[in-house]
């Protein structure tokens, strides 16, 4: 993964501290900014409209929207490839590119959302997915930027991008502010949010026809599939032999689920689900049964966001039953099996292989259930809101001298909404590790960003977990500021006697254990239902 390098830092702190103040803004306007990082940003911007005067919260909120997304589109506009050299540099503006489309894509929702509806809970919660994951987005363009080595002046898009991060970065704060800190302090915790105290065991395919169901329930016996579904087989027994194909066939933004059942086999392709194909469903023949591989890797010259065998940004996409990975090796570092930047994505009995950068959760809500994550260093990263359930962790054996980091969360602003939560979970270590496993370190993870978020929360730490539990990212950076969590942990790696004592580290109680589960943290009883995959909403 990217170090946390010195541009970033640059921008970063020009986001907070450029803005000249000036004349204090009215009293409507001072609230609204309260938790803004930049609050003399937001009052000035805000103050530049006579509408903001007496504007109401969701006024504002619009003015603050109107205000981020054509600064947004300045940047993607300005976006050529005319300074790319090298295959890595192309890269690198191409997830630029890509990046800015999703996060103008992802503005305008938001202020589709604010305009049409009559902004209940779910409908702020929304609009606070789509803005963190915006400015997940432009953090992860200056990202690729800097693993190219490129030389910012010759990229005129860049003068831009400060502009737009605070913009999108001061929207998200008045939501956060008017819309989602207001209704918790109206209703309590379980009028808000339902907690369920037993796993959800629903049928699988309760939302397919008869048919269609039959013929699914078959397939998990090895029966060959017909109907109204499209199969994917590499010796051509199906509809396709390559999944890119059949996913390729899907209608663009389908309000209907499409199932994509791939016949057990190796698929050697690297697989994009883009933004416009939503509500796929991929379904293999078993982990290590239905295997789709890849091998590419920052050290032979892609970016980190390109490197992954498997992304995917589209909505409500479904996986089950089958392996992802990436077989650069640790040698080739950041090499990533599985990127997911889709809203509401879930994974059910996968496996996700490799090393470093193994699983990237990059953005948007996300549910993993009876998976197995393999790797060794930050294997667990990115800037989602996720909850990992049921899961096998397995850290592998790390070239010498380096530690295993199991999660390196990526949140950079207090009012996004992300973080990383490990449920009732497994750590433990992978096969190559156990004969060596006391010549290295393992760690529950490092504080990638300076608001990194990640629980543990009534897992099995097993002995490969470092005493101290958490490892330093770069001397004191984040650590008052990061949030990391363990509640009710058990096996030998999970004594917190021992553990660091920074200001961010917390030995949580149940109170605060209940922020971070299904039904709180990702919302899940109000899209997991649909999907069918069982889950628990809330504590064991």
């Amino acid at each position: 993964m990217a170090s946390n390098f010195n541009l970033l830092l640059i921008v970063m702190i020009f986001l907070f501290f450029s803005t000249n103040g000036g004349a204090n803004p009215p009293n409507a306007i001072k609230p609204a900014c309260e938790l803004a990082p930049d609050r003399k940003a937001c009052e000035k911007s805000l103050s530049e409209n006579p509408r903001s005067l007496r504007a109401g919260r969701k006024e504002m909120t619009q003015i603050a929207l109107n205000i981020s997304i054509p600064k947004t589109q300045t940047v993607r506009d300005s976006i050529s490839s005319d300074s790319a050299r090298s295959s890595i540099n192309t890269q690198a503006v191409d997830d630029c590119r890509e990046l800015y489309d999703l996060t103008v894509d992802y503005l305008r929702e938001s202020l589709s959302i604010l305009t049409e509806s009559s902004m209940e809970w779910k409908d702020a919660v929304d609009i606070q997915s789509y803005q963190s994951a915006a400015l997940t987005n432009q953090i992860t363009c200056l990202e690729s930027l800097n693993e190219a080595k490129m030389d910012l002046n010759l990229l005129p898009f860049t003068d831009y991008v400060a502009n737009a991060s605070v913009a999108v970065s001061n929207s998200l704060a008045i939501v956060e502010k008017l819309f989602i800190r207001a209704k918790e302090s109206q209703q309590t915790s379980v009028n808000r949010r339902r907690l369920l105290s037993e796993a959800r065991q629903i049928d699988f395919f309760s939302w397919m026809s008869g048919e269609d169901r039959r013929l699914l329930l078959q397939t998990a016996a090895g029966v060959n599939l017909t109907g109204n579904v499209l199969t994917v087989a590499k010796n051509g027994s199906g509809n396709y032999t390559t999944i890119t194909d059949a996913i390729n066939a899907v209608a663009n933004k389908s309000s209907s689920r499409t199932v994509i059942y791939v016949m057990a086999g190796v698929y050697e392709e690297y697989v994009r689900v883009g933004k416009n194909k939503y509500n796929i469903m991929i379904i293999g023949d078993g982990k290590n049964a239905t295997v789709i591989t890849g091998n590419r890797s920052v050290a032979d010259g892609y970016t980190t966001f390109k490197s992954a065998t498997f992304a995917t940004v589209g909505k409500g996409f479904i996986a089950r039953d089958l392996t992802i990975q990436n077989t650069a090796g640790p040698k080739k570092h950041q090499a990533v099996a599985l990127r997911v930047g889709g809203d509401q994505s879930a994974f059910y009995r996968c496996s996700f292989k490799g090393y470093q950068d193994t699983l990237y959760s990059h953005s948007f809500c996300q549910f993993y259930r009876e998976c197995d994550i393999y790797g060794t260093v930050d294997f667990i990263f990115g800037n989602s809101a996720v909850v990992f359930q049921n899961c096998t962790i397995l850290a592998r054996k790390p070239l010498k001298g380096q530690k295993n980091t199991i999660t390196a969360q990526g949140r950079t602003d207090p009012n996004q909404n992300t973080g990383t939560s490990i449920h009732a979970c497994n750590v433990t270590a992978a096969p190559d590790l156990v004969p060596v496993i006391s010549s290295f370190h393992t760690y529950l993870g490092r504080p990638w960003k300076k608001y990194s978020r990640a629980v543990y929360m009534q897992s099995y730490l097993g002995s490969l977990i470092d005493p101290a539990g958490w490892l330093v990212w770069n001397g004191s950076f984040a650590l008052s500021t990061l949030y990391f969590g363990e509640y009710e942990n058990w096996g030998p790696g999970s004594n917190t006697s021992y553990r660091v004592k920074w200001p961010g580290y917390h030995v949580m109680n149940r109170i605060d254990a209940l922020n971070f589960t299904v039904s709180n943290f990702v919302n899940g009883d109000t899209w997991l239902p649909a999907t069918s995959i069982p889950y628990r909403g809330g504590l064991y």
